[in-house]
């Protein structure tokens, strides 16, 4: 039964907790048999932040052939495809949705993913560009050229000029919306949009990047930890890789009975 009263609303870390893989870059590069060790290594040492080490690593994907021309958008969606998912991600949004919440996907990972995720729950309005929306291509492809009902931040690429067979070059900027440890001040914008208080908020991540997320949080769940850090921070810890345990706290939290 939907509950818009009061506004409720769910935040979903996207790597290691809808995407049963380390990272969405790391599925990129293992595609393209590359490696950032060496960005990732500056980054940890305080030499690079965070906009540098995306810019670096979008060089490295578009760079990646030594003979031939470079990656583009549509190769680089391509390589995103078969994105090996985690058991009830769908059942989750889906049902979180039917019982009134706002779901928003709050990530570091790749746009694409998090954009096919989305599209997968069509609004009932038209494709528009709009603050957390997804791209028209998306919306097109798996929304039916609808909006989506999810909210979606994330880093990533962005489009450059078109290629001559219509496709586009990859962006020498990437996409950075979600700062390492900044999720906190997103959730926050979300709370005054949507009128949503932080006791009627959950988050769900699973590294030492979520604390800001979880602290904003009345319902932080730490969900398939990637080390002690997070565990601190949250209410909850799930260590088995299955969302409907996911599902079953914040069901019970907020005295609502699960539709599933």
């Amino acid at each position: 039964m939907t509950n818009m009263n009061p506004a409720r609303l769910v935040c979903l870390d996207m790597d290691r907790v809808l995407v049963d893989h380390l990272s969405t870059w790391q599925f990129v590069y293992d595609r393209l048999g590359i490696n950032n060790d060496e960005s990732f290594e500056l980054y940890n040492q305080g030499l690079l932040d965070e906009w540098d080490w995306i810019k670096l690593d979008i060089a490295l994907i578009k760079e990646s052939r030594k003979d031939g021309p470079t990656v583009t958008d549509g190769e680089l969606r391509g390589l995103m495809e078969g994105m090996p998912m985690m058991t009830y991600w769908k059942e989750l949004i889906g049902n979180l949705l039917d019982s009134g919440f706002h779901v928003a996907i709050v990530s570091g990972g790749l746009q694409q993913t998090a954009r096919d995720i989305a599209a997968q729950f069509p609004a009932d309005t038209p494709w528009k560009r709009r603050w957390g929306g997804i791209d028209r291509f998306t919306a097109k492809r798996f929304g039916g050229g609808n909006d989506t009902k999810l909210h979606v931040f994330t880093n990533g690429w962005l489009q450059g000029p078109r290629t001559n067979d219509g496709d586009h070059q990859i962006a020498d900027f990437g996409r950075y919306q979600v700062q390492m440890d900044g999720k906190g001040s997103v959730v926050r914008m979300l709370q005054r949009r949507l009128g949503v208080k932080k006791e009627n908020t959950a988050s769900v991540g699973d590294s030492a990047g979520d604390i800001s997320m979880f602290q904003q949080s009345g319902l932080p769940i730490c969900f398939n930890p990637w080390d002690d850090r997070p565990k601190a921070h949250a209410l909850h810890v799930v260590e088995e890789k299955h969302l409907k345990n996911v599902e079953n706290i914040i069901f019970q939290h907020f005295n609502l009975a699960s539709i599933s």
